[in-house]
């Protein structure tokens, strides 16, 4: 039973007449006749007494004809639904970001999303890059903007477009001294000043680590396992010192020491799922947000990847 056949039984019954409905359809009469007689032949039983002055529907036709309108009705209506979330006129885009890109980038890019799309409902997820890898991998986000690399083990499954590179500093709160000296110091100069961490899944986590043991030591942990707000929190109130991302950092209102060349960076990107690509909501998320990075004003620690022809992988 094809939906073409339904839409002819339902023509020819408000009609009662072939020639008539034919023409109404924009379809040759034969045509059809012939598709009524199939529909006729598969359910066993004709749908239409036919007579010279017109056709008239049989009892097997009257059973018929509401179960069509429904059929046609539904599918009118899905086409509706459609196409309203195609035209952005309604639906959801399921984002997700690392914390300190949501207390910057995604606030306003999320803002002016709203603004532009009403109808378009933006749901945020917070977490770290792992998480948020793990979370497009299960299909629970559409775009997530993240810390890149993505985790190896998903990477043959999330597509991504590096966008920007950003410089890690080290923070300290009042009353707390800086390490090294005139705004700058070297990781030697962390040895033995406790380091308030984020929890593990963070990539910050691993590039404070990772800059101790690369100069033969390991990190001095005054509080460990904190969300990010944490630990500016901690940071503010003198617990210890913390890597942050330097816009970060400054929007936090903490003193703040750069590394010496060459400085720590980290890379943002936007990610996606390959096998599913960006939705028509999460292409437009993806223009306001390159709109929103292109409009920036440039800063000694924030570097604009240049913009691809297509999307990374």
């Amino acid at each position: 039973m094809q939906l073409t056949q339904l839409r002819y039984l339902l023509e020819v019954a408000e009609t009662r007449h072939f020639t008539r409905a034919a023409r109404n359809l924009h379809v040759a009469q034969p045509s059809l006749s012939q598709q009524i007689r199939l529909l006729e032949r598969e359910l066993g039983a004709a749908l239409f007494v036919r007579a010279r002055g017109g056709v008239t529907l049989t009892e097997a036709g009257a059973a018929l004809l509401p179960v069509a309108r429904r059929v046609l009705a539904d599918l009118d209506g899905a086409r509706r639904e459609v196409q309203e979330i195609t035209q952005l006129r309604r639906g959801r885009v399921r984002v997700g970001g690392t914390p300190s890109l949501c207390q910057g980038v995604l606030a306003e890019v999320l803002r002016a999303f709203a603004q532009r799309w009403p109808g378009i409902e933006p749901c945020l997820a917070e977490s770290g890059t792992s998480d948020l890898a793990e979370r497009l991998r299960l299909g629970e986000l559409d775009v997530a903007l993240l810390i890149l690399p993505v985790p190896s083990a998903l990477s043959a499954v999330i597509a991504f477009e590096p966008l920007v590179r950003e410089e890690l500093v080290i923070v300290s709160g009042t009353g707390q001294l800086p390490p090294g000296e005139r705004g700058v110091c070297t990781p030697a100069d962390l040895r033995e000043r406790p380091l308030v961490l984020p929890r593990h899944g963070y990539a910050l986590r691993e590039h404070a680590t990772g800059l101790c043991r690369a100069a033969g030591f390991e990190p001095t942990i005054a509080v460990d396992g904190g969300e990010l707000d944490a630990v500016i929190a901690l940071v503010r109130c003198g617990a210890g010192l913390a890597l942050l991302p330097a816009i970060a950092a400054r929007r936090a209102a903490l003193t703040v020491t750069r590394l010496a060349e060459p400085a720590p960076q980290r890379t943002i990107g936007l990610a996606w799922r390959r096998d599913a690509g960006l939705s028509r909501a999460a292409q437009e998320f993806r223009a306001i947000l390159l709109e929103q990075i292109d409009h920036a004003p440039a800063t000694d620690v924030t570097h604009r990847i240049a913009a691809p022809d297509g999307h990374s992988s």
